[in-house]
């Protein structure tokens, strides 16, 4: 059975910089994508960026554009959420997960209904 466990999370300051981590385990997960979402108190769960199984597409919300790199290490099993210049609108449970079936990232990779394996999350604090 898939198994998807965040790390990272934490309490920032504006402007400091986290790096996030997605472990993946138990299942096969060759030719998916892994993407980074993330839910603010009271908001509607929100795309961050995706990544192909071979690390080379990516696809990014706008607001993470410049600010924030998503990565892998295959031979990890870890999908990463790099963040930078934080903002306190950034603060929200960060999660992770892995498409239904084999793809490539595109603009569909926004949308959470792709995505079958989630983790619990890690949550992200940036205070002013």
């Amino acid at each position: 059975q898939r198994r998807l466990v965040e790390s990272g999370g934490g309490l920032s300051q504006t402007g400091d910089s986290l790096r996030l981590s997605c472990a993946i385990s138990g299942g096969t997960f060759g030719g998916y994508v892994t993407a980074w979402f993330r839910q603010a108190p009271g908001k509607e769960r929100e795309f961050v960026a995706a990544i192909n199984w071979d690390g080379d597409s990516t696809y990014y919300a706008d607001f993470a554009k410049g600010r924030f790199t998503i990565s892998r290490d295959n031979t990890q099993n870890t999908v990463y959420l790099q963040m930078n210049s934080l903002k306190p609108e950034d603060t929200a449970i960060y999660l992770c997960a892995v498409d239904r079936k084999r793809s490539w990232v595109n603009s569909g990779s926004a949308y959470a209904t792709r995505y079958e394996t989630w983790g619990q999350g890690t949550q992200v604090t940036v205070s002013s």
